[in-house]
Formats: structure tokens, C-alpha cells, sequence
């Protein structure tokens, strides 16, 4: 008797970890954290939502790097212009289930930076495809 009045219980536990394992790698979840950490200025937090490649542009760097190679470039722009805050401006779906996010990084020197963020699912996960400081 004991036993089916702590099933439901160990069932609902089960579902909730389940749950949050599942919905952990949703693409607005993965724009929350990659946004958080441009407001750091943390390079090392943004390319651990890179894919193999990534489109990067950024004032004097444009072009598709390696994770490694994007990190150090990232890391040498937030070097120059520390983040001070993120406006987002623009955020939503694309049709082939992409997630792109537009904003405004503010820096402590003053100035302003139009942001372009598109995150894809490529072979089943959310990946940080294009990163654009403008």
C-alpha cells in the first residue's frame, strides 16, 4: 500500500528533472545566457555556444572563424570596449526554426554597438551561428 501512494510522488520528481534537462537547450534559454555574457564581456561564456564555425564581424574583423579564433577575436573587442549594458531591440523565430535577436551593446568608453545575434539548430542542438557587432 505504501508503495502507490509514493509512486505518484517519485513519478512527478522524475518528471521534473526530466523537464529540465529537456528544455534547458531551448533557444530562448541559450539567447538569455549568450546575452548575460556579452553584458560580462566574457568571450570564453559566448564560445561555449559555438558550433564548429562561426560568423563574426566585428569593427576591423568580418568572416567565418573557428571557435578558438573567434574566442580570441571576441575577447580582443571586449578588451577595447568593455560592456556596459544590452538594450534588445528586436527578437524572434525564423521560419527554418532559427532564433535571431537584435540589440544595443553599450560600452563603459562611451560608445554604441548595434547587435546582431542568430542562433540555429544544426544536428539536433542550438548553435551560435552569426554574432555581429556593428
Amino acid at each position: 500500500m505504501f508503495a502507490f501512494r509514493l509512486y505518484p510522488s517519485l513519478l512527478l520528481l522524475a518528471f521534473f528533472l526530466c523537464a529540465d534537462a529537456v528544455f534547458a537547450d531551448e533557444p530562448d534559454d541559450i539567447v538569455n545566457d549568450i546575452i548575460e555574457a556579452v553584458e560580462g564581456g566574457s568571450a570564453r561564456e559566448i564560445s561555449a555556444f559555438f558550433g564548429t564555425n562561426v560568423d563574426l564581424t566585428t569593427p576591423g574583423a568580418e568572416g567565418t572563424y573557428s571557435r578558438s579564433h573567434a574566442e580570441m577575436i571576441i575577447r580582443d573587442f571586449f578588451s577595447r570596449n568593455t560592456p556596459e549594458s544590452f538594450l534588445i531591440t528586436h527578437r524572434g523565430p525564423m521560419r527554418d526554426g532559427s532564433v535571431f535577436v537584435s540589440g544595443r551593446l553599450s560600452t563603459k568608453e562611451g560608445k554604441n554597438y548595434r547587435c546582431h545575434i542568430l542562433i540555429k539548430k544544426i544536428s539536433g542542438d542550438y548553435v551560435l551561428h552569426q554574432l555581429k557587432f556593428e
